[in-house]
């Protein structure tokens, strides 16, 4: 009798959850969708909450790729130095996080709004320095002022979130170009130099509204510099400033003979390079399919295919090509054949069809190939292959958008009203409108011009006077290159049997487990 009585009350209370819960849903019907910035949505808010949740996701995968390049370039480099190297993909994160903080997000979003998604609807600030319809740099929101702003709030909070993230992705790169030769102290100076001022000129020139993004409706490019999550933004800006950084370090001790020819300096571990790609693997689906903002956005789905289809062609091609170039399929070589079609797909991922991201995969895993080698007999000693992988790539990235782009997403991409892009069904490459496309390619290869010019002149000149006013230059001693900068510069080792033999007089017995440390 009791357990009937059980059974009921439960049945009960069951019939009046479900109650609530229909006269709930039939309000909610009823009501207007409209997001008035509260911290605790209502259930009208359910888009913009769940777009807001998308973008801190794709923000916190993106974040963990950092993991990714610290395995990646630790596990490409040698023991010795492996302690310096992981720390400079750790202290990274926070000196770009606290510069971009404090300057660089004013200056490249400050004038940003993305209506009708996450809340985000109205800019925060105005421009800095404009000319005519030419805006450089703007201004608001510094050290996230806004936040104050209850309605603004949360929109920002996930806008800066993502956008940090792909900032520290252009401030680690140059680690990997750099290192087992770079001083600790002068990394520091550009890691905040880098979330400061150095990422955020380009990004306000593309994604922050500013002279490259408008192409379209000033000069009629196109829907103007069009670069959906970063090839050129994020991948080929940070490329330069390795290509910048390396040239100005000179190469590593033994890594060039005499005659110019280059010696192998094989990294300690190649499983960990090769585990640090399935992170970044992984971490590169936020990077790229998060980069609609919305997950209201369906494209995302796209994007996301687009991108795995690019890294496994990279990957398989670059395999196949290293055997038949170099005689053995190279794990590092297939390592970042992957990579570069990461790269090479993040700009037109959302733009293109399957077969094209297929092309585009294929095409990065040769690329980056011969990048390495061609960038090996010019003398720049890069110790993990990012010029070519993210400076090479992201501008062959940057181009496949005015090549391949389907013309069946983006419509008013850039805010384009003017010119033959203002009535197109969306971006557009040679491939499927020569007139149109012709247009957007030229747009694309004057951001790509700009990177490999203007960028890449403002990265050297930084190095440049860096190594001048620096007291010993910003390359590590060379009595510290030759022993490895895990001691002189970090005071730990990665691996503490590696520390050298010091005997007991007394007894002869020896503390430690070697007398020199391997090259």
């Amino acid at each position: 009798m009791r357990t009937w009585s059980r059974r009921a009350a439960l049945v009960a209370a069951l019939a009046g959850s479900l109650a609530v819960m229909a006269a709930g849903a039939a309000h909610a019907q009823d009501a207007e969708p409209v997001y008035d910035g509260s911290f605790i949505p209502t259930n009208t808010d359910l888009g913009v909450s769940l777009n807001l949740l998308w973008v801190v996701i794709g923000a916190a995968m993106v974040v963990f790729m950092q993991a990714g390049f610290a395995l990646v370039e630790t596990g490409f480099t040698r023991r010795k130095n492996a302690a310096h190297v992981v720390a400079t993909n750790f202290a990274i994160f926070g000196l770009g996080f606290i510069g971009f903080f404090f300057l660089g997000y004013a200056l490249a979003f400050g004038g940003f709004s993305y209506p009708g998604y996450f809340g985000m609807d109205e800019p925060a600030g105005e421009a800095l320095v404009k000319i005519g319809d030419w805006v450089f740099l703007w201004q608001g929101n510094f050290a996230l002022s806004e936040m104050g702003d209850a309605a603004r709030a949360a929109p920002i909070a996930a806008f800066f979130f993502y956008m940090v993230a792909f900032m520290d992705t252009t401030a680690t790169i140059p680690t990997g170009s750099m290192a087992e030769r770079w001083k600790w102290k002068s990394f520091v100076v550009w890691g905040l130099f880098c979330g400061a001022v150095f990422y955020p000129l380009f990004a306000a020139w593309t994604w922050g509204g500013g002279w490259l993004n408008q192409l379209g409706n000033n000069l009629g490019l196109g829907f103007g510099y069009v670069d959906f999550a970063g090839s050129g933004v994020v991948h080929a800006v940070g490329g330069a400033a390795a290509l910048a950084g390396a040239i100005v370090l000179g190469p590593r001790i033994g890594k060039f003979a005499a005659d110019g020819t280059p010696r192998a300096l094989p990294g300690h571990n190649i499983p960990m390079a090769v585990l640090g790609t399935f992170i970044l693997l992984f971490g590169w689906f936020g990077f790229n399919a998060a980069s609609t903002f919305a997950a209201t956005d369906v494209r995302f789905a796209v994007a996301a295919l687009n991108t795995a289809i690019a890294a496994a062609f990279g990957a398989t091609v670059c395999m196949f090509y290293v055997m038949r170039r170099l005689g053995k399929p190279d794990p590092s070589m297939m390592a970042n054949g992957m990579l570069a079609g990461l790269v090479a797909i993040t700009a037109p991922c959302a733009f293109v069809q399957p077969w094209a991201a297929a092309v585009i995969g294929s095409i990065a895993g040769v690329l980056v190939v011969e990048a390495v080698l061609f960038i090996e007999r010019r003398r720049v000693d890069d110790p993990v292959g990012a010029v070519a992988v993210h400076g090479v790539n992201g501008l062959w990235g940057v181009l496949s958008v005015g090549i391949f782009a389907s013309g069946d997403y983006g419509a008013r991409w850039n805010l384009t009203t003017e010119g033959e892009a203002a009535s197109a069904s969306g971006v557009t490459g040679v491939l499927y409108d020569f007139g149109l496309g012709i247009r957007q390619l030229g747009a694309q290869a004057i951001g790509a011009l700009v990177i490999c010019t203007v960028i890449f002149g403002i990265a050297y000149a930084f190095f440049k006077v860096q190594n001048a006013l620096t007291k010993g230059g910003i390359r590590s001693e060379r009595d510290h290159e030759i022993e490895g900068l895990d001691l002189p510069e970090m005071g730990v080792l990665a691996y503490p049997d590696d520390a050298p033999v010091h005997l007991d007089e007394s007894t002869g017995a020896g503390a430690g487990a070697r007398v020199t440390q391997p090259v």
